[in-house]
Parts: C-alpha cells; structure tokens; sequence
C-alpha cells in the first residue's frame, strides 16, 4: 500500500472543503499521513484524525509563512523522506503548483499538475485545453507530486477515525538563506460572503456589467452566495483578482451557478462546467453561454438581476 503525504497550509481554525478533498482522496490510495504548515488548533487535529490521518508533521521552525514558497518545499521534501512518501498530494492553486516543482527537483518525482481524478494505482486524469479533455499520466518516479483541483470529489470522514501522532520535524538549515522573505502584508476586508470554491451558489458576472457589479453582489447577497467573476471583469480592474472563475482562475463546483453579462468563452466554460445547475442572463441569444446553460434569459442584466433579487427577498420575507 503506498504512503501519501498530504499538504495543508496554514488550516486556521477549520479545514477548508479543499483540504478535506485531499484527505479524502489520500485515503483511497494509501496510508495517509499529513505536513501542516502553521497553527494546529484541537479541532483541525481532529478533523485530520477523522479523514484518516495517521501522523501529524510540522515544521519545528514557526517562521516560514515570512518567505516566499521555498522554505516550505524544504520542509515538505523533508517530511516526504521521513515518511517514506510515493505520493505527495497539494491544492492546485498558484503557489500550490510552485511548491510542487520545486518539491519535484528535491525528490527528482515526477510532477502533475490540474489533476481532477486519481485512480488506486496512482493513474492522475489530468484536465487540459480548458477542460476540453481529461487527460491520464503516470509518473514512472519513486515519487509522485500531484497538485489536484478543488471541488473534484466529494469530501469524506473515514470510516475508522483515530488520533493522529503529532512529530516536529526540522527544516533543511538552509532552507531560509536564500529565500525571499516577505516584507509586508495587507489585510483583506472581509466580504461577509462564501468562500468562492466552497460556495453552494454563485453568481457571476463579466464584461456585460460594464464596471457596475452592484446587481451581481445585491443578489448574492440575496441568496447567501459567493461573487464571482469573468477575467476580462478582473482585468479591467471592477473587482479583484481572487474572484476570477475560469482556466487561469478559480474552479467553482456549486448547487446554482448565475452568470451574468459573460460570453460563456472557452476559459469562463473551464471553471464552473461542473455546477449542478447554470442560469445564464445575457443579452446577446447567440452567446455560448447559452450552450452549457439549464436555463438561459435573453435581457438586460440590469433588469433581470434587480427584479430577481426584489422577488428572492419578497420569498424570504
């Protein structure tokens, strides 16, 4: 049976649907053991013990979040080596895919990225050109370093939850020495809102809004949902970057997914072909949002999105 090796980085006081993803697939393969970066709250631990974790490593250092990705790709690559890991499992996120290479060139492990399915003998299905085809690759390595992306399974306990052994391992002395250390951070302000890839309803909207996402967020706050965007909304600065659904974004997984004002092009297609349910509001019949689309309404966004939200808040009232 093979021994995977899941990294969480700073969990905080909960373990976020992603993390739980990892564990659950984790546990399909082999026996799971786990490196946490960052506070380890009771309640995380427990949450580890009850997808199956086995061991706990953390980091004896407790400066690692002041650089860059490098220290944590040597600490990472240490816990593998002691815990005789053949699988190493990452959120697919930007610097979740980072950490995997540089992970890659320490364990000389083949490295798969966008991952979207595992099968038991370690077969990675791999989603490429924008979701248009799901791929399979098999590293031929000892190692294996896979970035996987949110939302792919359905997150579950194991059937046989235990505690889990906490071990402290130090870091590679010079894991720090060269690496770019960060100078300042800036509180985001806190949107009162779902977390975008956890969210089960999200509405989105594109280039259509013309700068004004004040229909979009009035009618997810309306339904107790997250905000999301098109990247050409994001590029032109309406709101900010982590909003982006698409390829080169976010990929969202909801009950109800609202698109409005977005083309449904190739990249927007790839984040969120996946939701259980897609309305589309777009003025334009001939958009192809329209093709991946349970529902579609031909209008203005301006009229449909207030008159939606105007009713929703009438229900719930």
């Amino acid at each position: 049976m093979a021994n995977v090796l899941v990294f969480i980085d700073n969990p905080g006081q909960a373990l976020k649907k992603s993390s739980l993803e990892l564990l659950t697939i984790a546990r399909s393969l082999g026996e799971t053991a786990v490196a946490v970066n960052g506070e380890l709250s009771d309640d995380v631990a427990g949450t580890l013990g009850a997808y199956g974790a086995a061991t706990v490593f953390r980091p004896s250092a407790a400066d690692l979040d002041d650089y860059l990705v490098a220290p944590k790709a040597a600490f990472l690559a240490t816990v593998a080596d002691k815990s005789g890991a053949t699988t190493v499992l990452l959120e697919n996120s930007p610097e979740g895919k980072e950490i995997a290479a540089r992970l890659g060139i320490r364990l000389s492990a083949g490295v798969i990225t966008d991952v979207v399915a595992i099968d038991a003998d370690g077969t990675a299905h791999k989603s490429v050109l924008a979701g248009s085809y799901t791929t399979t690759a098999k590293a031929t390595t000892a190692v294996t370093v896979l970035s996987v992306k949110a939302n792919t399974v359905d997150p579950e306990p194991a059937t046989a939850p235990g505690t889990p052994e906490t071990v402290t391992v130090d870091a590679p002395a010079d894991a720090t020495a060269a690496a770019a250390r960060i100078t300042s951070r800036e509180q985001k302000v806190a949107s009162g809102r779902p977390d975008l890839t956890d969210a089960r309803i999200v509405v989105a909207g594109g280039r259509g809004l013309d700068g004004d996402f004040g229909p979009v967020e009035e009618l997810a706050d309306a339904l107790g949902a997250a905000v999301g965007a098109s990247r050409a909304a994001t590029d032109a600065g309406w709101i900010s970057h982590d909003a982006q659904v698409g390829q080169t974004g976010k990929t969202v997984s909801p009950q109800l997914y609202i698109s409005a004002g977005i083309s449904g092009a190739i990249q927007q297609k790839a984040g969120m072909q996946t939701a259980k349910v897609i309305v589309a509001v777009n003025k334009d019949a001939e958009s192809p949002v329209f093709e991946i689309a349970d529902f579609g309404i031909v209008g203005d966004l301006f009229q449909v999105l207030p008159q939606a939200t105007e009713e929703i808040k009438k229900r719930k009232g």
